[in-house]
């Protein structure tokens, strides 16, 4: 299987626990930060989204100025936002050569100053990486705001 294939694979797989997430949040309390210098659940929901967009510039672009910001107006838009996001970035990753995955290098900047070059490849997991990390966060604010936590890999306390 070519790397390409791997990563198509392993963001199918993501999906479900992303969109699961945004949905048990209460939509009453995305303003929660567990800390003054914590990003609300509602800054963390739009950092996801816009990494989503960044993916998909990437997939079909040598340069990608990062998405800083990406509004919804609740949970239910967020995951609808979600599902057409992710739905248009696996259209565009179908496009997408082994040669072009591998190789092409694609540049990153942020409000138009360079950040980083690296292979599309490299920069395309690091953004699917960084999207399961602020995930990862958002998890653990689900409960303090009075939600569940869904099953991301498996049971969690709150699905037994």
């Amino acid at each position: 299987m070519s790397n390409l294939n791997f990563f198509k694979a392993c963001l199918s797989n993501e999906r479900n626990g992303t969109l699961q997430l945004f949905q048990c949040l209460p939509n009453d309390k995305l303003d929660y930060s567990p800390h003054p210098v914590n990003r609300s659940a509602k800054q963390l929901m739009e950092h996801i989204l816009a990494h989503i967009i960044d993916m998909k510039v990437i997939a079909e672009n040598t340069n990608c100025d990062e998405t800083m910001t990406f509004d919804f107006l609740g949970t239910a838009d967020a995951s609808e936002k979600l599902t057409h996001l992710w739905k248009a970035l696996t259209t565009s990753l179908e496009n997408l050569t082994d040669e072009a995955w591998d190789n092409e290098p694609v540049e990153l900047t942020i409000e138009g100053k360079p950040f980083a070059t690296m292979p599309r490849v490299n920069m395309m997991w690091f953004f699917f990486f960084d999207i399961i990390h602020h995930r990862g966060q958002l998890s653990t604010y689900v409960r303090p705001m009075g939600g569940k936590n869904p099953a991301i890999y498996g049971y969690s306390a709150d699905t037994i």
